[in-house]
């Protein structure tokens, strides 16, 4: 199977689950190694990287005739990590429901406000409920881009709540207020560009 050139929102784990590989398999050939080196991260993937997609292989396993058995497929799912803050504090300690798909995941945030669980590698949106069901937060699931690429600027100022009203990969003026309105409230020198400081800072905070 020849390379594959990554779309909007696609992921290693999202690949994987579509071409039927655990990603772990991907993502270490040594097909995908300059990717691999590149990139760093399975999800931080950009549009135009190119993976390598082996063919598929049939695994026989033994099994007594005329018995029932089962077979559980393992490495599917992949971590997810969110942290969640009110006011610039973490919120934490706090009760959530994460609904993914037909999936209900219960749990309460850490003392970081962090809420980590573990979801479908081809999920694409979420439901995070908070305070019992009184505060719905829809959640988009996808790639994220390199913050050395403008969309992945504007990816992480959009998660960290500085509206720059899209992904456009354009350094249009929405995205250069929502810059002004980060590098003022991180002590940066405000320029409205997407500086190597301001870039190292916005890693910082949304790895």
């Amino acid at each position: 199977m020849p390379h594959i050139e990554i779309g909007t929102g696609d992921s290693i784990p999202s690949l994987a689950r579509s071409h039927g590989f655990f990603w772990e398999t991907l993502w270490n050939h040594a097909e995908n190694a300059a990717l691999k080196e590149k990139r760093s991260d399975p999800n931080l993937l950009a549009a135009g990287d190119r993976v390598f997609i082996p063919e598929r292989t049939t695994k026989w396993e033994p099994a007594g005739t005329e018995e029932r058995h089962r077979f559980k497929l393992l490495g599917d799912p992949v971590r997810f990590v969110l942290q969640l803050r009110r006011f610039g504090e973490p919120r934490k300690n706090e009760p959530y429901v994460l609904r993914v798909g037909r999936e209900l995941i219960e749990g309460t945030t850490d003392g970081q406000g962090k809420l980590e669980t573990f979801i479908p590698g081809d999920a694409k949106s979420a439901l995070l409920l908070l305070r019992g069901g009184a505060e719905k937060t829809p959640l988009r699931i996808s790639r994220l881009d390199p913050v050395t690429e403008l969309s992945g600027v504007q990816q992480r100022l959009l998660n960290l709540g500085y509206d720059c009203r899209s992904e456009s990969g354009k350094l249009d003026p929405a995205t250069q207020n929502a810059l002004r309105r980060f590098q003022a409230a991180q002590e940066l020198e405000v320029t409205g560009e997407p500086d190597a400081a301001t870039q190292a800072q916005l890693e910082k905070l949304h790895p």
